[in-house]
Parts: structure tokens; C-alpha cells; sequence
């Protein structure tokens, strides 16, 4: 059986993709997660898998890399650890440098010191986003070639962590390949985030805000597809190639609210009438992108990968999960979760 490091494994789509690679008999899974804010060990519990090994810590931890890489012989490590909530950056922009650059930086030294006692076909996979090049006008698409041009300390720090990547294969011959996504959902996404949010505000009938006029776009991309990507581009990936996945899902975020309370409406009515009546347009965030979109031609044509689900199935699928898993996201709440510490090493 083989090893992989999946760092960030308790987060949202690190968790799925857990579940994912579970099913998968030849590997055992160790999970590295700082358990921050947006990691949850719950999330863990809830898939109901045996085969892997979780460690509480942190990628800015040099001492527990190494402890990791020298007890492990990994064949692959799947960055996904990183701070991702772009208003949570414009905050506090410090923790996503740290997490995001410095992070991602002992991950690919410590790769490099024992990459000639790590398993002959190790691969690093890069989990990271659009967001690193800026936004679109009309009819534009990101490709891999399009150039970088982050506009939040988020995104800045994504394109940071994935020029050192880059640099690090090219340097020192760390076997990389680079995944830019699209915009995640589905379950075990933090509440806080866009869908999650709309689904849980109106289950509590509280308002559902919408940035300015709610006219920016993004492309939607249900988490079980991203994973298959991932997947795909760690076996049959070429090293050193970037690959851009996305849903083929442009929706403006005010009909993402709209569909949300329509399917509300239908799944858990309220008595308190339609949902729509909660929609409120807050104040613009700074730096907001108009528009993301990507073009997945390249993954689609070289490893055969396309999206399986539609917005429609999978935001159907999202919302059941998040009204039958109240318990979950009501823990998260309350800042019940993440009490208990489970490894160490």
C-alpha cells in the first residue's frame, strides 16, 4: 500500500477528495490538517472511512514535515492546505502569506531533501484557483497561459505559492503539476462561503446578502467533478503542466440566490412565504472581481476529464445535504467543532 500526504484534508474540498481516494485500495491516506477555522475533523467522521492517518499540524511546521516525509515514503503529497476566504484576506492578510507562500515553500524543501527516498513516482499536486488571474471581460476565458493577475491578498498569495512550484520543478526537478479551479461547492463547505450560506440563512430565515448589485459571475463547479480532475491529472498528468478545471457553470451570484431559494422553496418550505423576500444588497467588497471563467479544453482533451454534474443536479445534491446535516453546520455555529485533538506525531 502506498502513501500520500493530503494537507488540508479536513477542509472542504481536502475532505472530498479524502473520501474520493478512499475508495481506492492501494493507497493510505495521511491527513494533515492545522484544524483552523474552515478545517473540521468532523468532516472525517461523517465520510466513515478506516484507512488513514490523521495529523493535526501545520505545513508551516518544518519539524512535522520532516517527521512526516521520514516515516512515510509518500508516492504523491495534495497541497490543498491553504486560507481561502477572500474577505477573510482583506481583513487580515497576514495568516494567508504564511499559510499560502511560506506554507507551500517548507512542503516543497522538505520534498526536495528526501525526494531520493521518496517513492520512485512521487508527484507534488498544487491545488489551486482562478482567482490567481484576476478577472475577465466578456466572453474572455482563463486558460493556462493566460497571465497572472491577482487582485485580492488571497489570490496574490495563491499565485505566489504557485510560482514557487513552478520554480521549485523547474530548479530542482520537484515532479509538480499546478490544478486551477473554478468555484467550488457541494458538502463540507464552510458556512461563511457564498452557497452555504445563502442554504443555512434561509433554513434560520435571516437575510441572504448579496454583494453590490449581485451582477459578478463566477463558473461553478460541484466538488465530486474537481476531485475526479485532481484524480486524473496525479495519474495521467503531465509533469510540470498546469491544468485549468471548471464547471462550464457561469451563473451572476444574484440567480445563484434566486435558483437556491426557488429549490428552498420547493425542498423545506417556510411559513414565513416565499425566500426570495429575505435577498438584501449589501455594500460591494473592495477589489471585487467582475467576472471568472475558465477554459478546461486542455484537461478535457489530454486526460479525458469533462464535469458530470450540471448546476442543476449538483446544487439539488448540495442544498438535501446541508438541510440534512444541520447538526454539522449548527456545531460550526456555535464554535462547538475541532474541541478534540485526535493526532500527533
Amino acid at each position: 500500500m502506498k502513501n500520500v500526504l493530503v494537507t488540508g484534508g479536513c477542509g472542504f474540498i481536502g475532505s472530498n477528495f479524502v473520501e474520493y481516494l478512499s475508495k481506492r485500495e492501494e493507497y493510505h491516506i495521511v491527513v494533515l490538517d492545522k484544524l483552523t477555522y474552515a478545517g473540521n475533523y468532523k468532516n472525517l467522521e461523517l465520510l466513515d472511512i478506516a484507512k488513514y492517518t490523521f495529523i493535526e499540524g501545520d505545513v508551516c511546521d518544518k519539524k512535522i514535515l520532516n517527521k512526516l516525509f521520514k516515516k512515510f515514503r509518500f508516492c504523491a503529497v495534495f497541497h490543498f492546505a491553504a486560507e481561502s476566504h477572500v474577505d477573510r484576506s482583506i481583513d487580515g492578510p497576514k495568516q494567508f502569506i504564511q499559510t499560502n507562500i511560506i506554507g507551500t515553500f517548507n512542503l516543497l524543501e522538505v520534498s526536495r531533501s528526501f525526494l531520493q527516498n521518496l517513492d520512485p513516482d512521487f508527484k507534488f499536486i498544487h491545488i489551486s484557483t482562478d482567482e490567481v488571474y484576476g478577472d475577465l471581460k466578456d466572453n474572455e476565458f482563463f486558460k493556462e497561459s493566460t497571465p497572472y493577475n491577482p487582485s485580492s491578498p488571497y489570490s496574490a498569495s495563491k499565485a505566489s505559492s504557485d510560482h514557487l512550484v513552478n520554480a521549485w520543478g523547474r530548479t530542482y526537478g520537484i515532479p509538480s503539476i499546478i490544478t486551477n479551479c473554478s468555484n467550488n461547492y457541494g458538502k463540507f463547505q464552510f458556512p461563511e462561503k457564498l452557497i452555504p450560506l445563502m442554504i443555512i440563512n434561509c433554513l434560520e430565515w435571516k437575510t441572504l446578502p448579496v454583494y453590490g448589485n449581485g451582477q459578478n459571475i463566477r463558473d461553478w463547479l460541484y466538488v465530486n467533478d474537481h476531485c475526479r480532475a485532481i484524480d486524473l491529472a496525479f495519474k495521467n498528468g503531465c509533469i510540470g503542466d498546469t491544468y485549468n478545471i471548471g464547471g462550464n457553470n457561469e451563473i451572476k451570484n444574484l440567480d445563484i440566490v434566486n435558483i437556491i431559494c426557488e429549490l428552498m422553496n420547493e425542498l423545506k418550505p417556510s411559513k414565513n412565504g416565499d425566500y426570495k423576500n429575505l435577498i438584501t444588497f449589501v455594500e460591494d467588497r473592495p477589489g471585487h472581481d467582475y467576472r471568472y471563467a475558465i477554459d478546461s479544453t486542455k484537461i478535457q482533451n489530454e486526460l479525458g476529464w469533462k464535469p458530470m454534474e450540471t448546476f442543476t443536479s449538483g446544487i439539488r445534491k448540495t442544498i438535501k445535504w446541508y438541510i440534512k446535516n444541520e447538526s454539522w453546520w449548527r456545531k460550526i455555529q456555535n464554535m462547538e467543532y475541532n474541541q478534540e485533538r485526535l493526532g500527533s506525531i
